[in-house]
């Protein structure tokens, strides 16, 4: 009798027959909004369990959601952090490179915030605001024009006169999709522009005279550029701002401050859920993968009095679901 496998069936009998002897820590990539609540999660795993600290890196979402999906095998990732909800283009690369079966895990939330030097001028900020500082294409007296606007009180004469300039992550980042969607889109549709423009995504198109400049590295980049131009502004995770709070002053959004509170009510509007997924074919066979990921959803670590809480993560209220789908490993359905 015959037995026909596939090329995944191949793939992960391979990594099973070779596993132990490639290696025996987890490998984490993606997101650098994730970066730091994996990385406590990793370095508490390590101290707590008989297991190596698992490896974490970032490169953002989407290099890490790439990443995962390159294949299957102990030469290939195990998890792909992610800020953003993970693409049907991803899935398809996966499903290409037999990678068949996936968990998405949300294991909290975060706002984006926009924030300034502690000893700068305080903020206001609408979309629309946001949308006339650096869009590509801008309207005044009803028609699109480029972009003519160089200070914050050109692009709304209610805020400061400082010279527009500000860091926003690069299009590899999660943060960025979020930016792009609740950001540039709720202020080109507020502005007028998008009548005018008649597609969402042209919304996105940003100014190219140095006034917005994309950031690929993480938040520490950010930050560091804005110590080197105090009259900048960044946009950043809230747990990142959190943390730096004597070196940055946070702006509002459609009159809202953001905080733990703010964004779990919903009340502020630039929120989003963060997630991590994780390749199925791993689980069992790369040593301390599944004790991981139970561990990183557990009350202990991301329940509202854990320390990723304490980091500035927005507890998922809905928790318990996900550690009984952590718990049965059950993958993702179809996205909607």
């Amino acid at each position: 009798m015959s037995v026909k496998l596939t090329a995944s069936a191949i793939a992960v009998a391979a990594i099973a027959a070779t596993s132990a002897a490639a290696r025996d820590q987890v490998q984490i990539a993606g997101s650098s909004t994730v970066l730091p609540y994996a990385t406590i999660v990793a370095e508490a795993f390590g101290e707590n369990f008989e297991f190596p600290t698992p490896v974490v890196e970032g490169g953002g979402s989407g290099a890490g959601r790439k990443k995962m999906c390159e294949g299957v095998g102990p030469n290939t990732l195990d998890i792909a952090n992610s800020s953003s909800r993970i693409k049907q283009s991803d899935i398809d690369l996966c499903g290409t490179n037999g990678v068949s079966e996936i968990m998405e895990v949300r294991f909290g939330y975060d706002g984006i915030v926009f924030a300034s030097d502690i000893d700068g001028p305080s903020f206001e900020f609408t979309p629309a605001d946001w949308f006339n500082a650096i869009a590509k294409e801008v309207v005044v007296d009803g028609k699109l024009v480029a972009n003519p606007n160089k200070t914050w009180a050109d692009a709304n004469a209610n805020l400061p006169a400082n010279n527009i300039l500000a860091f926003i992550p690069g299009t590899k980042h999660g943060t960025r999709e979020v930016f792009d969607k609740k950001v540039l889109e709720a202020g080109c549709k507020a502005t007028g522009a998008l009548e005018l423009l008649g597609d969402k995504k042209a919304c996105h198109a940003l100014r190219t005279d140095g006034l917005s400049v994309d950031i690929d590295g993480d938040y520490t980049e950010t930050l560091a550029r804005l110590d080197a131009n105090k009259n900048a502004i960044g946009v950043f995770g809230l747990s990142f701002y959190q943390n730096n709070t004597d070196k940055l002053i946070v702006a509002t959004m459609d009159d809202v401050t953001p905080s733990t509170e703010t964004v779990a009510s919903g009340e502020y509007p630039v929120s989003r859920p963060l997630f991590f997924y994780v390749k199925k074919a791993h689980l069992g066979v790369i040593p301390g993968l599944q004790e991981y990921i139970d561990f990183f959803v557990s009350d202990d670590m991301a329940g509202p009095d854990g320390p990723l809480a304490e980091y500035g993560l927005v507890s998922d209220p809905e928790l318990a679901t996900t550690q009984e789908m952590v718990a049965n490993g059950t993958p993702m359905p179809p996205l909607n």
